[in-house]
């Protein structure tokens, strides 16, 4: 199958572009490995967003809630899924790339898995809109592959009246113990650092996982990192401390560490990435990569993001013109500043 251009991704920004692609009649094939929003659809059950509607909005429709407050992650898939229907977009979703490459006379060459089989699309541009989370920051420590442990947060129910270790301390980690203490659970927090900090968790959360723990209903336990997991038991060590290590209970464990991005496409594709970070190299004014032809897209232009996550969805509006006006051989104008965002 020949296409102008191929995204690869159907996260918020991987679908803004398609609209604005099927706005100016550029052909193109959108391909997803899983569902439309699937970083979004492994977040929280009713995980209230940070960024407000109005930000999140994508391709000039507005999101609406009932209460006029912050929009759930089920809201939000609710918008995606609306969306593509809005548009007719035609998502290629279940539909892994396995193999991108750069053809001898121009254009690249795609193969893909999908349910159905084997694809191959011939496509003059690629657009990576794979985002910057596919697989957990792993520990490395004995009895993480155990079955009550987890890298991911989804429903606070799965822990009522249990003890639960959560080790973290920035977003996802102190609304989880909020939460899971809310609903039953017997929350212990582990966290490699003394304190929280403020530019990282939610405005609302900090008072209250504060409170909790003031009152004894959550037990922190700051500057402690797990270095060995059992059926029932965790050994935490303290960080700079020739202390021994600590051995609590622990029916479940939530090793809320952080995520990774799988850059395989980009080296496929011979993407230069830079830094511990490995962030792709591309031109702000364009977003295309040091490979004529290839472009990134969303939050994927992180890479590997530190501990702190700078680039979010309302960050990445701005891509989608460049990107267009690159497709078309024309160039957009930038405000002053931009090229240091």
């Amino acid at each position: 199958m020949k296409h102008h251009v191929a995204i690869i991704g159907a996260g918020p920004i991987g679908l803004e572009l398609a609209v604005a692609f099927k706005q100016f009649g550029i052909d193109y094939v959108q391909i997803d490995a899983g569902q439309i929003g699937s970083t979004i659809a492994w977040y929280p059950s009713e995980m209230l967003f940070h960024s407000s509607s109005d930000r999140l909005g994508l391709a000039g429709v507005p999101i609406q809630t009932a209460t006029q407050q912050k929009i759930t992650r089920e809201e939000y898939l609710a918008y995606l899924r609306a969306l593509v229907m809005q548009f007719g977009l035609q998502v290629r979703s279940y539909e892994r790339v396995t193999r991108a490459s750069r053809l001898r006379g121009g254009g690249f060459e795609l193969v893909t898995r999908a349910l159905d089989g084997e694809h191959r699309y011939r496509v003059e541009h690629v657009i990576l809109a794979i985002g910057a989370f596919h697989a957990p920051r792993m520990l490395d420590i004995p009895g993480e592959e155990l079955p009550h442990v987890s890298h991911y947060f989804h429903d606070p129910h799965t822990y009522f009246a249990k003890k639960l270790l959560i080790v973290g301390g920035r977003n996802s980690s102190v609304e989880a113990a909020v939460r899971c203490q809310r609903a039953g659970a017997d929350v212990t927090l582990s966290y490699r650092r003394d304190d929280f900090d403020p530019k990282v968790v939610k405005f609302w959360l900090l008072p209250e996982v504060r409170a909790l723990i003031r009152d004894g209903r959550i037990r922190y336990l700051p500057r402690t990192t797990p270095i060995e997991i059992g059926n029932g038991t965790v050994l935490l060590a303290p960080v700079g401390d020739d202390a021994p290590p600590l051995e609590i209970d622990a029916d479940f464990v939530l090793l809320l560490t952080g995520y990774r991005q799988d850059s395989m496409l980009f080296d496929q594709l011979g993407v230069e990435l830079r830094g511990d970070d490995r962030q792709p190299v591309y031109d702000p004014e364009t977003m295309e990569t040091n490979i004529p032809g290839v472009f990134v897209a969303g939050t994927s232009v992180a890479g590997t993001p530190p501990r702190k996550v700078t680039v979010i969805v309302e960050t990445c509006h701005v891509h989608i013109p460049r990107i267009v006006a690159a497709i078309q051989g024309k160039r957009v104008a930038l405000p002053d500043g931009a090229l240091d965002e």
